[in-house]
């Protein structure tokens, strides 16, 4: 079952202090030897991560496969033939493009009439490759927030090195230069600003220890006006350092027009107060912990709801719209009547929405199917009316217009490459198509359901080649999500068509509980206490693949990131003999210190408080990290992370690696040491990541090419 060699023990020393435990009851460094690497960039740590990488590197690369799977990623990623997507301004379509010779990005605009064509003009904005060389910075672009309506003054946020936090600075579309002597804030701080007027911002930074909670996010807004210090800004809304996060906002029409100054605080990642400026007071809106404002649209505010809300002798479902007349809101906030727009039907959810110029578009689930419903309010009463797009596909929105009808849409699925659909008010139509990645000839999805520990339906898509022998012999790779009410949808398959399927592999997508494939509910039913039900559904999908002979243990390998990360770890934990290979990405796993790691507190909604005896208890039932013992064979696992992520934090994959060397357990380990919560700043490193990754499946799954080399990951 395992590709290397069983790692030496740890060479580091004695890593004690003198605490045995932190006063409440987390483990401390004497319970837990590897805790020095949780700092990110230590010299002693980065020493350590610099060792596992060149191991690991040795190993993978001495593959014969490995040098062709990275061109054919970064062959796909650096494509010119790939769709631009864009936003629409007023001045233009913009785009973000990365390619090989712009590996940091160009963003740039182009006009609607030249991108209907199949080699668009287009006018630089901003080269942050440029920017980066003469700023000697490893800038990563993460985008733009910019004064309505028409745009042209933004504030540029970027990141060094992909890190969630960001510096932030004034730049003019028009001169296509940042603004001299304009606004900046160059404290890197999670957070961000939204403009008043020209000359006004509001600012929700973490401005210092005293202004950022537990999660490590800002919870006071400012007003900061043109010519004055950030520092003699008026704060304008506190909330509590025990908030995840908090801040004030404004209230926009798609004209641009601010109706209400609000604010929120998010008292737990899924549950949020909100308020309203009234008479020059914080107005608390009477509205569920679990309810939100949704937008403007045809002089209506509307609410979005994950729970049942009653109201006014009536109950809004989980998951429906609701609106009140703006007028009549702004009049009182509280009082005004609540109007349904929408409400789900079995096994629907919605997803996204955008509001264009005249009408509110949402794109929903009808059982994991993709669907877009256009809404009006005509002749006193709310209408919708479903959008012309493809059947059985999943259905997004690329971008839609403040100012007009104009609306794109994306239509997908596993073996079809992404189409760009375009429509002005009129039925959608075909403006740009992905080209083929993959040969798909051969190749067949098929639905099937799984039954969890509990007796729940769990439903997996699998993508196989056609007539397959069901012996258990195809090698195959199962994902899965399960957190934080994300639905994990099909999607053109791209690098694992290319990658993977090519090569005579099968891929298993798994809708898991806590994720929001079916709604509120699907999530809420797998969240703090019963979180192992996630596990188990993912557990039961892997029993059920080998039942039916789409595959054995020993072809079957699992893959994961972040909440997903945290999912792997979990399974190969309590089933090392379902899985033959894991790939651990940028994870939580050590979920008794989460709280303490990156900005793991604001997920205290999610998983529970490891402060909190009872709560403890159902972490402690799953944590991976403490999972990993003596005398078990686990599967080989992969583990990887970013020294750059300041969201989940490397620390977890490290010390998840550190334990199974102590243990003499083999593994792999390797850490990018730029790139951020998403792995990978540019193609050559994100193609570079997909190569090792499926390297080390072939390796473990396919058990073929054998390599000469150290195939240690550790000692």
């Amino acid at each position: 079952m395992t590709a290397a060699t069983p790692a030496a023990a740890d060479g580091h020393g004695d890593h004690t202090a003198d605490a045995t435990a932190t006063a409440d009851g987390i483990p401390g460094p004497e319970q837990d030897p590897f805790i020095w690497l949780e700092e990110a960039r230590s010299p002693e740590a980065l020493a350590w991560v610099e060792a596992e990488n060149e191991r690991t590197l040795a190993h993978m690369q001495a593959d014969p496969r490995f040098e062709e799977l990275k061109a054919e990623a970064l062959a796909i990623y650096d494509s010119e033939d790939r769709i631009p997507y864009v936003s629409f301004r007023p001045d233009g379509l913009y785009n973000f493009w990365q390619d090989k010779e712009n590996p940091k990005g160009l963003l740039r605009r182009t006009t609607l009439e030249s991108y209907q064509t199949d080699e668009p003009e287009w006018e630089i904005i901003l080269d942050v490759d440029a920017l980066a060389a003469a700023e000697d910075k490893e800038w990563v672009y993460k985008g733009s927030t910019c004064l309505p309506p028409d745009l042209r003054k933004c504030m540029i946020a970027l990141s060094d090195g992909g890190e969630d936090a960001t510096i932030l600075r004034e730049f003019d579309m028009t001169t296509k230069s940042f603004v001299e002597g304009g606004f900046e804030l160059d404290q890197k701080s999670q957070g961000g600003i939204q403009w008043v007027d020209d000359d006004t911002l509001l600012v929700g930074r973490n401005f210092d220890e005293s202004t950022t909670t537990d999660s490590e996010y800002p919870f006071t807004t400012r007003v900061w006006k043109r010519g004055e210090s950030i520092d003699d800004a008026e704060e304008i809304f506190r909330g509590e350092k025990s908030d995840v996060w908090a801040g004030a906002s404004l209230l926009r029409d798609n004209t641009g027009t601010i109706h209400a100054r609000t604010a929120f605080r998010g008292v737990s990642f899924h549950e949020t107060q909100y308020f309203v400026e009234k008479d020059g007071e914080w107005l608390r809106l009477d509205i569920p912990l679990k309810a939100s404002p949704y937008g403007i649209v045809d002089d209506h505010l509307l609410y979005s709801t994950d729970v049942d809300w009653e109201v006014d002798g009536q109950t809004f479902p989980a998951d429906s719209l609701i609106a009140v007349d703006l007028e009549a809101w702004k009049a009182d906030p509280n009082g005004a009547t609540k109007t349904l727009v929408w409400a789900p039907g079995e096994r629907q959810t919605k997803r996204g929405g955008a509001i264009t110029g005249n009408a509110l578009f949402v794109t929903m689930l009808d059982n994991v199917v993709g669907k877009v419903l256009q809404f009006n309010f005509r002749d006193g009463e709310w209408v919708s009316e479903p959008v012309d797009l493809p059947d059985n596909t999943t259905l997004g929105i690329a971008t839609a217009s403040d100012e007009t009808d104009q609306i794109m849409f994306t239509v997908t699925d596993f073996l079809n490459p992404t189409t760009l659909y375009y429509s002005d008010g009129d039925a959608p139509r075909v403006l740009k198509t992905s080209p083929s990645r993959f040969d798909k000839a051969g190749m067949e999805v098929e639905q099937h359901e799984a039954t969890s520990k509990d007796g729940t339906k769990i439903p997996y898509f699998i993508v196989k080649p056609k007539g397959m022998e069901m012996n258990g012999d195809t090698a195959t790779l199962m994902t899965g999500y399960g957190g934080f009410q994300i639905p994990r949808l099909p999607g053109y398959l791209g690098t694992t068509g290319k990658l993977w399927l090519e090569n005579g592999g099968a891929y298993v997508l798994a809708n898991l509980r806590g994720g929001g494939e079916f709604g509120p509910g699907w999530h809420q039913t797998a969240i703090r206490e019963n979180k192992q039900r996630t596990w188990d559904d993912f557990i039961a999908v892997g029993e059920d693949l080998v039942a039916k002979g789409f595959t054995s243990a020993e072809h079957l390998g699992i893959q994961g990131g972040s909440q997903g990360g945290l999912l792997v770890g979990t399974a190969f934990t309590q089933r090392p003999d379902l899985f033959g290979g894991a790939i651990v990405q940028i994870p939580l796993f050590d979920m008794l210190r989460y709280h303490l790691i990156g900005r793991g507190a604001s997920w205290i909604g999610e998983y529970g408080d490891p402060r909190i005896p009872e709560q403890r208890a159902w972490i402690e039932g799953y944590s991976p990290y403490q999972k990993i013992v003596e005398g078990v064979d686990y599967p080989t696992p992969f583990l990887w992370a970013s020294t750059a992520d300041d969201r989940t934090h490397p620390a977890h994959a490290r010390k998840g690696a550190a334990r199974l060397k102590q243990l003499g357990q083999p593994y792999f380990y390797f850490e990018d040491m730029t790139g951020g919560h998403s792995g990978g700043v540019d193609n050559e490193q994100r193609a570079k990541l997909q190569a090792l990754q499926y390297v080390y499946l072939m390796q473990q799954l396919m058990g073929d090419a054998e390599t000469e080399g150290d195939s240690q990951t550790g000692g």
